[in-house]
């Protein structure tokens, strides 16, 4: 490796020769400056954004170099604690000093600092947004933290919207969502470990969880799926999602993912595990249950009995938007007789006129839903809303009088579109979205019979599904009558004493509650 170094050194690279040193590990830093300066600016061919800035310390004879890449440090911070630090006056400092020891104790105002002695170390600092110091004669170099590209900042949630709670989401650095999180969990067992995904892009991914509370198996299973991940580049935490999940084919996400933080703390002390991602506002959480896609943070927000309520019509939601197509195509084709006589007049002469069956009716409906609701999100803010307008009355309106389909039909498109919204993940509504197709094609062929299989299909599926080692399906199956506190409905905080215990075993009691004291 040496010896190509130095033959590139005699007869110097042109553009055209795409011949690159690769860094290695194990690949040390050169003792003189030019000689590390020529190799970053080979290894990245150049680039106009890298920032070297030579110059002499006054202590140290034998030159400084700061190397950063221009729009992902703090200029301010660069200028003023870095550039001011190197060039002030030092001569009042023993000259036989280790000059390391003149920097980092007596010269720079840096927070963090780590020293650097390779060159794949020094290529990625640079391109993390440090700024490195190189020092002639020495085969090691510094690196400070100057991290502070341009972001979002922290802003208010425009998908889990709340009514009452924390309005504050995570933006796409890494760093501002482990603060946010930090800000509600102070706990000193709150660690993190963090990792690089990507060969290319070496993208930072943060595990976090609580110590004490996370079972080991589990924290050891999520470190193991991440460095296990070979893939060339990581760009959102779906990428991630996928590539460690316990099962691949199915509708049904089995890794919740959250922009809110209060909902990232309250799954962390449950006993769960957090994936960060840099460069997306989307946290991962894992094992995630089918449960866990029907609560909201708004839950424990607001009073017992609402909360319940609410819950309880996420679930009924659930049900409707995945089976009243369904339920429609098999009563209109096959059971007529299960309707009251003035209710079957009624959808008869509604029908009559229509060209087509009732499964192509809810077919085509559902279609054009389907295609309304991608153009609207695709669209631009100022346009979409208008066209959601048109398609929902114009469009529906105008089918209707041209006899294409029945009002009836319009009414159940349009109360499983609703429906589909109730629940708080996206995800979960996706999974709904691809399930009414197959039941509805099942209730057109065998009516109720076949939705009854496709249920029972879907059932056992669900029942094979596993997050991170755990079953979906619990706290419901396998069944755990003292988990159903916060399941279906959502009992008061006196009744909560424990976390679900097959998520978490290493500290089952949440807290000591008692009932308030009455006078």
């Amino acid at each position: 490796m040496f010896a190509h170094w130095l033959r590139s050194k005699k007869n110097p690279i042109t553009p055209s020769q795409n011949t690159i040193v690769e860094p290695t590990a194990s690949m040390p830093l050169f003792s003189t400056i030019q000689e590390n300066i020529d190799y970053v600016r080979q290894s990245l061919g150049n680039s106009t954004d890298i920032v070297i800035r030579e110059f002499t310390y006054n202590v140290i004879t034998e030159g400084l170099a700061l190397l950063y890449t221009d729009g992902l440090v703090d200029a301010k911070v660069v200028n003023d604690f870095m550039m001011r630090s190197l060039m002030a006056d030092t001569t009042e400092i023993d000259p036989e000093q280790d000059p390391f020891d003149v920097l980092t104790i007596h010269t720079l105002t840096i927070g963090e600092i780590q020293k650097v002695s390779d060159m794949k170390g020094m290529l990625h600092h640079i391109l993390s947004g440090d700024s490195v110091i190189l020092m002639n004669g020495y085969t090691t170099g510094l690196a400070a933290a100057t991290k502070g590209w341009k972001d979002r900042g922290v802003t208010e949630t425009n998908v889990e919207t709340v009514v009452r709670g924390p309005r504050e989401a995570f933006s796409e650095s890494i760093r501002t969502n482990t603060a946010l999180i930090r800000r509600k969990i102070k706990d000193p067992n709150l660690w993190m470990e963090t990792f690089q995904v990507g060969q290319v892009t070496q993208t930072d991914v943060v595990l976090m969880y609580v110590k004490g509370i996370a079972l080991d198996s589990l924290i050891l299973e999520a470190r193991n799926r991440l460095t296990q991940i070979n893939i060339d580049g990581i760009f959102e935490s779906s990428n991630i999602e996928e590539l460690i999940q316990d099962e691949v084919i199915t509708p049904f996400p089995t890794v919740y993912n959250s922009e809110r933080p209060d909902v990232i703390a309250l799954e962390l002390i449950h006993g769960k595990v957090a994936i960060l991602v840099d460069g997306t506002p989307f946290v991962l959480i894992a094992p995630a249950l089918f449960e866990t896609f029907l609560k909201a943070s708004e839950d424990y927000y607001h009073r017992v009995d609402i909360s319940t309520l609410v819950r309880m019509l996420r679930y009924a939601g659930f049900l409707i938007a995945l089976l009243a197509p369904s339920f429609y195509v098999a009563i209109t084709t096959f059971h007529q007789e299960m309707l009251p006589t003035q209710l079957l007049i009624s959808l008869a002469a509604q029908r009559e006129g229509i060209p087509f069956p009732a499964f192509i009716e809810a077919l085509l409906m559902e279609i054009t839903f389907e295609v309304l609701r991608e153009a609207a999100l695709r669209m631009p803010r100022s346009i979409g809303s208008a066209l959601s307008f048109v398609g929902t009355l114009v469009i529906g309106q105008a089918a209707v009088e041209a006899g294409i389909v029945s009002a009836a039909m319009v009414i159940v498109v349009s109360i499983t579109a609703i429906s589909s919204f109730v629940s708080p993940s996206y995800d979960l509504s996706n999974a709904i979205r691809i399930l009414r197709f197959p039941l509805m094609a099942l209730a057109a062929s065998f009516g109720f019979f076949g939705i009854l299989a496709g249920l029972l299909g879907l059932i056992l599926h669900l029942n094979s599904l596993q997050s991170f080692g755990v079953p979906y399906l619990s706290p419901f199956a396998p069944l755990e009558l003292n988990k159903q506190k916060d399941a279906l409905f959502r009992f008061p905080f006196q009744s909560l004493f424990s976390r679900v215990r097959i998520v978490n075993a290493n500290n089952v009691v949440k807290k000591a509650n008692r009932k308030p004291f009455k006078p």
